[in-house]
């Protein structure tokens, strides 16, 4: 089963302030997400990686290019690791969303919420499947790659892989610079480690 390395970008000054960027242009790391990038490249530095993959949003790659430098790899943009589009609430704050009448479908019932002028949940859902199963698909079963993308699509693939609920993915912890383990291949799919955070390195080779 080919092992996706699962990565959500590090943090930003949206993250720290609470603020959805989502697909908003010109929302780089900051200095935390800075470090947890740098951490990721030394923690990894060691591990087998054959391709690194990321959302084309410039959070995403800013995480990947460190470790891609390390293992002498590109970054392969891949749309479908993309994140959310949130629609007419990019750039508010959660304050502001979690006063609307909305809010409450998007915590308890968010298979039946769409972003006003965005996706609903289970179009992102679908959407980085296909692109997990696509990468899966054009990889040896032994190969291990790593993908770079965002919380709330990372948090859905965990649901669809566990056969959780839709309506239950806001349950998943998701922190930045953080890791998911996920094995896929053509026997039913296998979860390691979720939101594992980069304090431990990669074993290298034994002396």
């Amino acid at each position: 089963m080919t092992t996706i390395l699962l990565i959500r970008h590090g943090e930003t000054a949206y993250v720290a302030s609470g603020r959805l960027s989502g697909r908003l242009p010109g929302v780089p790391l900051n200095d935390k997400g800075r470090q947890e990038a740098a951490r990721i490249a030394v923690a990894l530095r060691a591990a087998p990686i054959k391709a690194i993959y990321s959302s084309p949003i410039q959070r995403a790659v800013e995480t990947a290019e460190p470790l891609a430098q390390a293992l002498g790899l590109p970054v392969q943009i891949r749309e479908g690791l993309i994140e959310t589009n949130a629609g007419n609430w990019q750039g508010k704050t959660l304050k502001q969303v979690a006063r609307t009448k909305l809010w409450k479908i998007v915590m308890e019932q968010p298979s039946q919420f769409q972003f006003p002028g965005g996706e609903t949940f289970l179009e992102v859902q679908q959407r980085i499947v296909q692109a997990l199963d696509g990468v899966a698909k054009e990889h040896d079963e032994k190969d291990i790659v790593a993908c770079f993308s965002h919380g709330d699509p990372i948090k859905l693939a965990i649901a669809h892989y566990l056969c959780m609920p839709l309506d239950s993915f806001q349950r998943i912890g998701m922190n930045t610079g953080s890791l998911t383990i996920l094995h896929l291949g053509n026997t039913r799919p296998h979860l390691g480690p979720i939101n594992q955070l980069f304090d431990l390195e990669w074993p290298g080779p034994k002396p």
